[in-house]
């Protein structure tokens, strides 16, 4: 190889990496500004009570019956009913029924949900058979209403 083609070369070679390093540097050291923001809501608690309205299949000694809720959403935004869970309490029957001592009710939890609720509003829920009255339940349970310990969960529509 001759001198003058060893010169070019290590000059095209200097030309290039000078030129592919200031590029580099270029990249690495390249500044902008802008402003951003972000937020987090919090879901307000969405609550279930006793429903006054009257199940559409009783629930009697040796069957089942449905469970009836009243689930309130007080979010502005809509929320899946995705569970109904039996919670840590007695199951009892109406004061009007004090001799309703051994109620025999069972709640069998209810999963697999998929129930809207829409915002801000009061929703009545019926949850066909998810209780069960056992044969060795009192006589004096007979009309009663009971009281049933549920947890719901939710999700964001």
């Amino acid at each position: 190889m001759n001198n003058r083609f060893r010169i070019m070369l290590v000059v095209a070679f200097a030309l290039a990496f000078g030129l592919g390093a200031g590029a580099a540097h270029a990249y690495f050291t390249s500044s902008a500004s802008g402003t951003g923001s972000a937020g987090t809501g919090t879901m307000q608690i969405v609550t279930v009570a006793a429903a006054t309205a009257v199940p559409s299949t009783p629930l009697r000694p040796g069957g089942t019956g449905d469970v009836t809720l009243k689930v309130t959403n007080p979010n502005s935004y809509p929320v899946t009913l995705v569970s109904v869970t039996s919670a840590a309490g007695t199951i009892t029957a109406d004061s009007g029924h004090p001799a309703c001592t051994t109620t025999g009710v069972i709640f069998t939890d209810q999963t697999g949900l998929s129930t809207t609720l829409a915002a801000g509003s009061t929703t009545t829920i019926d949850l066909p058979g998810a209780a069960s009255m056992s044969t060795a339940s009192s006589a004096g349970c007979q009309g009663a209403m009971f009281s049933i310990p549920v947890t719901i969960a939710v999700r964001k529509s």
